[in-house]
């Protein structure tokens, strides 16, 4: 598995990176993997609103429909219209397919580094 140094994780499976004050929030490594190959998500729009913890969308799989739980509040800025037509790319490189970006972020959950989210990824696994 691939735990980027640069990037931060949540115990439900997102990698988020902060680009001055926007977060691009996407899904680990491990959630791909796990997920097996992604045939569908369903993404906010821009100006929704996310909630730390709270589901933002879905990802369906071949295996299950996971949601996506944002690690952070604040207010959707872009979406990545890339993967309403291949969901696949999150399968490819997850770390490239980011999902949504956000702007205005007022609260953060507890996030792990790439060192401590792998130790967590291995409990998991």
């Amino acid at each position: 598995m691939n735990y980027p140094n640069e990037l931060k994780y949540s115990k439900s499976h997102e990698w988020i990176r902060y680009e001055g004050d926007v977060a691009i929030i996407g899904i680990s490594d491990f959630a791909q993997d796990a997920l097996g190959d992604v045939v569908f998500i369903n993404l906010p729009a821009p100006g929704d609103e996310v909630i730390a913890g709270d589901s933002f969308g879905d990802v369906e799989s071949v295996k299950a429909v996971s949601d996506l739980i944002s690690p952070v509040s604040g207010t959707v800025l872009a979406v990545n219209d890339e993967l309403e037509d291949s969901p696949e790319l999150l399968n490819q490189d997850p770390y490239a397919a980011w999902i949504i970006k956000v702007e205005g972020v007022t609260q953060e959950e507890e996030l792990l580094s790439a060192d401590d989210y792998e130790a967590f990824c291995a409990e998991e696994g």
